[in-house]
C-alpha cells in the first residue's frame, strides 16, 4: 500500500554549503505522485525538480539535483533516505533556496518530523524494482553492486587512515523499521583537514562540529563524541538508502558499497537501468510488502535507537 505523509510539516535549519538559514516543508502527496521537491524562491514554472536518478548531476561532498530548466536543489540524500526509511511514497519536498537544510547531519530530524505528523495509507499496490542480475560499477578506490534479493539488504564496509575511524562494516536488512532504529541518527563524518580546506575554498560553510562527526586522527572533535562505534559506517548506508530511493521506487536487491559513495551510488542506478533484463518494475504483493523499508515503523522505533 502506498503512503504519504499525513500532515505537512517544517524544519528550518543551516545550508551545508552557503551556511544559509533554509526552510523545508514537507507536504502530503496525492497516490502515485511520487518524490518531488520543489523551491519555493523561484518563480514562474520551474519549480518542480523530479526525485530520480536521471536528473542527478555531478556535485561535490552531496547528491544534487536538476530539472530540465537548470533548477537545482543539492544535499537531498538525508531527507531522501527518511522518506523511504520510513515508507513514504508521495511526498512533495518545498524548500526556500537551493539547498536542503543539514540539521544536525543525520536523518534523524526528518524521521522525527514524519512520526509526528503520522503516515497516511492511500491504497494501490507499491511499485518496486526488482533486481533481476549482478551489475557493478567501479571506481579508482571502490565499488558498488547490486544483487537479486527478495528485499532490500545494504551491505558496506569503509576503510580510512585516521585512527577514530579505520575500517568498519556492517549488514542490515532494511525491513521493519531498521533504517529508524539503526541507521537514521548517523551523522555525516570528515576530517579537520578536509573542513579547513573547503571553509578556505568558500565549501561547506555550514559544516560544523555540531552537524558533523569530524575527526583528527585518532581524535573525535565533535562535542559528545560518536552516537555509535560504527557512526561512519552507518552513515554511509543511510546515504546509500537516500540515494537508491532515487530509483524512483523502492528496490528488492542488495547493495554492496565498497568505499562507495554518491557519485558511484548513482552511477550504479544508471548501469542498472541501461543493462538489459537486469530489472523488472513489480507491484509488490502483501508477503512482498512486508520487506519494504518503512513497513510497520513505529515512532517507538525512533526512541529505540542505541
Amino acid at each position: 500500500m502506498q503512503n504519504t505523509i499525513r500532515t505537512s510539516v517544517t524544519l528550518k535549519g543551516l545550508g551545508l554549503h552557503s551556511g544559509a538559514p533554509v526552510t523545508l516543508t514537507l507536504r502530503p502527496a496525492p497516490r502515485g505522485a511520487g518524490i518531488f521537491f520543489r523551491r519555493t524562491d523561484i518563480t514562474g514554472d520551474d519549480q518542480l525538480i523530479p526525485a530520480r536518478w536521471d536528473h542527478v548531476v555531478p556535485s561535490r561532498l552531496c547528491t544534487l539535483l536538476r530539472n530540465e530548466a537548470g533548477v537545482t536543489v543539492s544535499t537531498v540524500e538525508h531527507v531522501m533516505a527518511a522518506l523511504a526509511g520510513c515508507g513514504i511514497h508521495n511526498a512533495l519536498v518545498e524548500v526556500d533556496g537551493p539547498e536542503i537544510p543539514i540539521l544536525d547531519g543525520s536523518a534523524a530530524p526528518f524521521v522525527e518530523e514524519i512520526l509526528d505528523a503520522g503516515i497516511e495509507p492511500q491504497g494501490g499496490a507499491v511499485r518496486a524494482i526488482r533486481v533481476l542480475k549482478r551489475v557493478t560499477v567501479e571506481g579508482d578506490q571502490g565499488s558498488a553492486t547490486l544483487l537479486p534479493a527478495d528485499g532490500l539488504t545494504i551491505d558496506f564496509d569503509i576503510d580510512f587512515a585516521d585512527r577514530a575511524i579505520g575500517h568498519q562494516s556492517k549488514t542490515l536488512n532494511m525491513a521493519n523499521g531498521a533504517f529508524v532504529r539503526e541507521l537514521c541518527d548517523s551523522r555525516t563524518f570528515c576530517r579537520q583537514s578536509d573542513v579547513d580546506q573547503m571553509h578556505a575554498a568558500g565549501l561547506a560553510l555550514g559544516g560544523t562540529t555540531r552537524n558533523a562527526v569530524v575527526v583528527d586522527g585518532d581524535r573525535v572533535l565533535s562535542p559528545g563524541g560518536l552516537r555509535h562505534s560504527d557512526e561512519p559506517v552507518r552513515h554511509k548506508m543511510l546515504d546509500a538508502l537516500g540515494d537508491l530511493y532515487l530509483a524512483g521506487g523502492p528496490i528488492l536487491g542488495r547493495y554492496v558499497g565498497h568505499r562507495a559513495g554518491h557519485a558511484m551510488t548513482n552511477r550504479l542506478l544508471r548501469a542498472l537501468f541501461s543493462t538489459p533484463g537486469a530489472y523488472e518494475i513489480v507491484e509488490c504483493d502483501a508477503a512482498t510488502a512486508r520487506r519494504l523499508p518503512g513497513v510497520g515503523v513505529r515512532h517507538s522505533d525512533l526512541a529505540a535507537v542505541a
